[in-house]
């Protein structure tokens, strides 16, 4: 049945299966499967410049029709059903095929183009390609997928965009075949014609990411760095100027002459390679990938916003920069000892500084976007991998050093103590590595190699499965010890507010007071501490808790700010002297005596109608327990929602998707029966005495040009299912800079804040919210943000406004600033 729905796709691309099945005909006829064409076919069909030169003009186009060899068979069958079977489902047959072969012609010409012009310009990998011809159909099909890119959601847009670069940019300049050079140019034509094709409905690139979608991008581009080496290893006779250096990266066996050179020195150096042989041919190889490994790692951690991998990210691209910056230095200071001719000093100096380019770059990306992994371990999940791996690496070097001992004769020289733990480094770096940052005791005995081949493989092996494992934690927080705690009095206290759970979000600090039966989640921006809603915990304790916290934050130095606080703080602190204003206005529908009758329920009724005959239902999920296929459509349904924004995803108290993958948290989808999803809302439990009494609406999307009454549809389903649970209301959440008209005149701050709720109206809609949420015919409860002094309202205004967006980027202030000025 899962296959059965796989290939649905496939039978209905006739153009993607009648190509696929002529380019496979093709190749057996002309006998071209095993190897690719013939020397002498290929300089009839084959591309590149010797063929222009001749006069074969044809070339760009026959080339589609041939691959080089098996392997490229089946990779260009792969990447024609990925990219054009939904561009023929999208775009028709008339426009993929159009594509396909103006992409291949254009996108050939290109790449052969761009050698011309390195070559003119002394670039010796692109020099040695000016002899070279070859064929392929994914220059064709990348310019396909180019075009396709234009035409998805803004989740897929971005990434298809990125995975059709990244591949092209790997193939080209770590293999550095023509080919690969000749797929970089089908990539930017189809880019470059989706552009001219597609600029008029909208922005050619999506302006916003989301929090999430950012950190899946960088993670991509971390995880093609370490991809990038493992491809080229695989081609015996890849030359792009990335992998010069390759074996750094990927460790490669030593062959049969560097075996003769080396035993041709002296024994000792031919004990040495026999033994890195040994290495080679144990389980102990797979450190040859362990730097790969290590990126794929931390870009799991990066996904995941993880501030430990960022960290560790970050330390490996200035330790690879280092290295490289180091040998260039020392290739400067003595370039005999690297083989180097005086007339090949530029070149060597080439070498170093391309392959510094790739770490600097991701190094730089890295930190340019450091706010985005902010997610912190708990001190205890720190304790303990850090113990596993501690542990793990005392015992590898106590057996090394204990055994090696025991067999020192197994050594060429005999080892002494000293020898032993000076090799200890080389004990644990990959095989292009050993006895390079230290003398390196030969092992020559069974017992003795299998001490070098083990010791390190066992401590890589624990260290990579304890930080991956760790790095996957379900949920972390920027405060993660106090946040468990904070969360268990939430639970078993509860909180004034319906939006008590949105306390234990990521981004929040916590304080409690001294017998720690009340606390206060806030976040520190500049010098101002900034709640989340009302305090929370005992009833009886949360009113001390507005004193408590504002001593607190007088003894460090901050001004205090209560944020969307109800009646009950608001009246705390104004026994204090402060001072508030309203800034919301929460929705609360009374759930046991709910009935949809009435003609004040019209637009309610008709959207569950209306959804019944359209075959749509509710259902409900948790998000991280919900299907790929459902997920995957959500996430793409919440970046269109972005990217249609002038300004980023608001934060702090607007929940995006980070905030749905949390156990507690209620998913209710509106699907059809072709299991699209239409819409989707969240819902976060209120606590009272350790159970659920009431929910919460906070996240809302729905899809552009799906059915048009799913929130109606979704909210009143979900009143409905409450209901019947027992739940005694249901909240519709706050719109901030939005409330009802009240016949009490606003003062001056009340009017400035109805008028940014004003012009930011097109943009966020929030009174359009409100306007909605009043078809649920609720209770209005005013929101209040409640201060100490009026002269700190402007550093309250600036922080309220960085909890807000505080990914915004300077030409999205820019944009804000005309929107207020408009």
């Amino acid at each position: 049945m899962t296959l059965d729905r796989a290939l649905v796709p496939v039978r209905h691309a006739p153009f993607t299966l009648a190509f696929l099945a002529v380019l496979w005909i093709v190749g057996a006829v002309t006998h071209s499967l095993g190897s690719g064409p013939s020397r002498h076919r290929m300089e009839s069909v084959g591309a590149g410049v010797p063929a222009l030169t001749h006069g074969r003009w044809w070339t760009p186009a026959s080339s589609l029709l041939w691959c080089p060899g098996l392997g490229g068979y089946l990779g260009a069958t792969a990447l024609v059903l990925l990219l054009v079977t939904p561009a023929e489902r999208r775009m028709g047959v008339a426009r993929t095929a159009t594509t396909l072969l103006g992409g291949q012609i254009l996108g050939t010409l290109l790449g052969i183009g761009m050698v011309e012009l390195g070559s003119a310009a002394g670039e010796q990998w692109l020099a040695s390609l000016t002899e070279d011809l070859t064929v392929t159909p994914t220059v064709g099909t990348l310019a396909v997928g180019g075009v396709l890119s234009y035409r998805l959601t803004a989740l897929w847009r971005r990434r298809t965009r990125l995975g059709i670069v990244a591949f092209a940019l790997v193939m080209s300049l770590y293999v550095g075949h023509l080919q690969g050079v000749l797929r970089l140019g089908g990539a930017v034509v189809g880019l470059a014609i989706g552009a001219a094709l597609h600029r008029r409905r909208g922005p050619l690139w999506p302006r916003n990411a989301s929090h999430t979608e950012a950190r899946v991008l960088v993670a991509l581009v971390v995880a093609a760095s370490a991809i990038g080496p493992m491809v080229a290893i695989l081609y015996r006779d890849a030359y792009g100027p990335f992998s010069t250096f390759n074996d750094v990266y990927v460790s490669t066996r030593p062959g049969a002459d560097d075996v003769r050179e080396a035993c041709a020195q002296s024994a000792l150096d031919c004990d040495a390679v026999h033994a890195l042989r040994d290495f080679y041919d144990s389980p102990a190889a797979a450190l040859a990938v362990l730097v790969p490994a290590l990126l794929l790692v931390l870009a799991e951690g990066l996904r995941r916003g993880r501030r430990l991998a960022w960290v560790l990210a970050v330390l490996l691209q200035l330790a690879w920069t280092a290295l490289f910056a180091y040998w260039l230095h020392d290739f400067l200071a003595n370039p005999t000892a690297y083989g180097a001719l005086p007339a090949e000093h530029a070149d060597f100096v080439q070498y170093f500084a391309e392959q510094m380019l790739l770490p600097v770059l991701v190094l730089v990306l890295l930190l340019v976007t450091r706010a985005r992994f902010d997610l912190r371990l708990p001190r205890c999940a720190v304790r303990k991998l850090g113990a596993v791996v501690g542990g793990t690496l005392l015992a590898a070097c106590a057996v090394y050093v204990g055994v090696g001992l025991a067999v020192r004769d197994q050594y060429a020289p005999p080892a002494t103590a000293g020898a032993l733990l000076g090799g200890l480094v080389s004990a644990f770096l990959p095989p292009a590595f050993i006895g390079y940052f230290a003398e390196w005791p030969v092992p020559v005995g069974g017992t003795a190699k299998a001490l070098g081949q083990y010791c390190g493989l066992l401590f890589w092996l624990v260290t990579l499965v304890a930080l991956l494992v760790t790095l996957r934690r379900p949920r972390l927080h920027t405060d993660a010890d106090a946040a468990v705690r904070a969360r268990e009095l939430l639970v078993a206290e509860g909180s004034p507010s319906s939006l008590g759970f949105i306390t234990t979000w990521d981004g929040n600090s916590y304080w409690f007071d001294g017998p720690g039966r009340a606390a206060v989640a806030y976040r520190v921006v500049a010098t101002v501490a900034l709640t989340t809603t009302d305090p929370f915990g005992a009833a009886d304790a949360r009113a001390d808790a507005v004193a408590g916290f504002s001593r607190f934050c007088d003894e460090h130095g901050w001004t205090p700010c209560f944020y969307s606080v109800g009646e009950e703080t608001r009246a705390a602190a104004e026994r204090l002297g402060w001072r508030s204003v309203q800034v919301a206005e929460d929705t609360v529908v009374p759930l046991p005596d709910l009935a949809f009758t009435g003609k004040k329920w019209q637009d309610v009724r008709t959207a569950l109608n209306k959804a019944r005959k359209e075959g749509i239902t509710a259902e409900w999920w948790a998000f991280r327990d919900a299907p790929v296929a459902l997920t995957d459509q959500i996430r793409g349904i919440s970046e269109e929602w972005v990217a249609d924004k002038g300004l980023p995803e608001m934060g702090f108290t607007l929940g995006g998707l980070d905030e749905l993958d949390d156990p507690a948290v209620r998913c209710l989808i509106a699907v059809d029966a072709d299991r699209t999803v239409h819409g989707v809302t969240s819902w976060m439990p209120v606590h009272e005495a350790g159970r659920p009494v009431g929910w919460t609406l906070d996240f809302m999307r729905r899809r552009a040009g799906g059915f048009r009454g799913s929130m109606e549809f979704l909210i009143a389903s979900a009143a409905l299912g409450f209901k019947d649970e027992g739940a005694r209301f249901l909240s519709l959440s706050g719109a901030p800079l939005a409330r009802t008209a009240t016949q009490e005149p606003p003062a001056a701050l009340q009017r400035m804040l109805d008028y940014a709720g004003k012009v930011l109206e097109p943009v966020y809609g929030f009174r359009s919210l409100l306007h909605f949420k009043a078809k649920f015919q609720p209770e209005y409860r005013p929101m209040y943000m409640t201060y100490p002094d009026p002269a700190g309202l402007p550093m309250i205004t600036r922080a309220i406004g960085k909890a807000y967006l505080p990914h915004m980027t300077a030409g999205q202030g820019v944009r804000l600033m005309r929107q207020f000025s408009s």
